[in-house]
């Protein structure tokens, strides 16, 4: 049986040794992500680690599989929120932005970078999705619902977080902030996850599409700001709760 609690253990567990190189290593893969930020692989190690356990070496390629599980997907109309919302947020997060504190340089898309970007960031969700969606949510929906399930690996995935951003040099306002925006996030995430067959891949590509939206905030991310940012994914996960259902955050759950 699949347990979230020794999976979160694994997990931070896996990433002491990269948060250690991290502090004795001031080097930034892309500005704002320091080298601790490879720790995205720890996710998916502790879930094929502990999946191995239970199921061996069949449980770990069911797994691996799931990384592309476009089949899952039945309506696929879903691939619309998985590529479209997290820059609609950032749009209206620039918009408000701009209105309240005032003119912000004009965002630059340059078409081979911004590809290679989501490449990286895919992959890099990728690592972290077959843990928090392949292993972790489900048993935590069975037992909580839906909508708690989704705050409370929220609230694990963003204190996960804490070290890297602090190594980025982010203040603890800035954090606090964005642990709202990352909680938020993880309920847009798992309501996708549930309405797309329970598919990681979705799961994976609207978490690509947030991490790089980020990236293309102006400049290189350096003017985003989670304190308009927060409160838009906030808002934009209560519409979904008010419009899906706590329970399941899905109007038809997959079992």
């Amino acid at each position: 049986m699949r347990s979230p609690g020794r999976f979160f253990v694994l997990v931070f567990a896996l990433s002491v040794p990269l948060w250690l190189i991290g502090a004795a290593v001031d080097v930034q893969l892309l500005p704002g992500l320091p080298l601790g930020a490879l720790g995205a692989v720890c996710p998916s190690l502790a879930a094929l680690i502990l999946v191995h356990q239970e199921d061996k070496a069949a449980g770990v390629t069911e797994l691996l599989k799931r990384s592309f599980d476009c089949g899952r997907i039945e309506s696929k109309a879903w691939y619309v929120p998985a590529v479209l919302l997290m820059p609609a947020v950032s749009v209206v997060v620039y918009g408000l932005m701009g209105w309240m504190v005032g003119p912000l340089p004009t965002p630059q898309f340059p078409v081979l970078a911004t590809l290679l970007m989501f490449l990286v960031f895919f992959a890099g969700a990728l690592g972290e999705e077959l843990g928090w969606s392949g292993y972790a949510i489900d048993p935590l929906q069975q037992r909580w619902g839906a909508l708690q399930a989704s705050i409370l690996l929220g609230l694990v995935a963003a204190l996960w977080h804490i070290v890297p951003l602090l190594q980025a040099h982010r203040t603890p306002p800035w954090i606090a902030w964005w642990c709202l925006y990352s909680v938020a996030a993880r309920v847009l995430i798992v309501w996708l996850y549930n309405s797309a067959g329970k598919s990681v891949f979705a799961s994976a590509l609207i978490h690509a599409m947030l991490n790089i939206s980020w990236m293309l905030f102006p400049v290189e991310g350096s003017h985003f700001d989670p304190r308009f940012a927060g409160p838009v994914m906030a808002l934009a996960a209560a519409v979904v709760t008010v419009f899906w259902g706590p329970r399941t955050l899905a109007r038809f759950h997959r079992a």
